[in-house]
């Protein structure tokens, strides 16, 4: 599959990916944006097409992850999460419950919110996560299982 294709079928989904990940919509769009144009420039690198899914689902974890370190930066003092709303109506849609899961997702390490995305939003395998994320398979499993645990814990589900 080439760039422009997997742009066409999988952008919105990634940007949806870039946007739990980052907290909001502009700069999720700036990072799919950007992830796509550094996979474009180095297309002639990804060897096996089948891969270029995961290459690319790689690119914009990574982007998210140098925004995140680039707001750190500025931003020295803990600011309460506010989950993204898209419209007004999602706004009124939005139940507590989902309010409350979101927060309990944002304040997990980043690693583990990562892989629970990808996991639980995108529906990958395990092997799936841990080419996106770019660690071992048992290392995704731990990394899911963990997650799960501390959602469990934060939102007083008994596991």
């Amino acid at each position: 599959m080439n760039i422009a294709a997997i742009f066409a079928v999988h952008h919105l989904g990634l940007v949806r990916l870039a946007l739990i990940t980052v907290g909001d919509r502009a700069t999720a769009e700036d990072v799919v944006q950007e992830a796509f144009t550094r996979t474009h420039a180095s297309r002639k690198r990804i060897r096996d097409p089948d891969k270029a899914l995961a290459y690319v689902r790689s690119a914009v974890l990574n982007e998210c992850r140098s925004v995140l370190r680039r707001r750190a930066t500025f931003f020295r003092r803990r600011v309460a999460y506010e989950p993204p709303v898209w419209s007004a109506e999602n706004a009124a849609l939005a139940g507590e419950e989902r309010r409350e899961v979101l927060i309990a997702l944002h304040n997990l390490p980043p690693r583990q919110r990562e892989a629970l995305t990808l996991r639980y939003y995108f529906d990958l395998n395990d092997v799936q996560i841990a080419q996106t994320m770019g660690i071992g398979t048992s290392s995704a499993r731990s990394t899911i299982a963990r997650g799960l645990a501390a959602l469990g814990r934060v939102l007083k589900e008994e596991t």
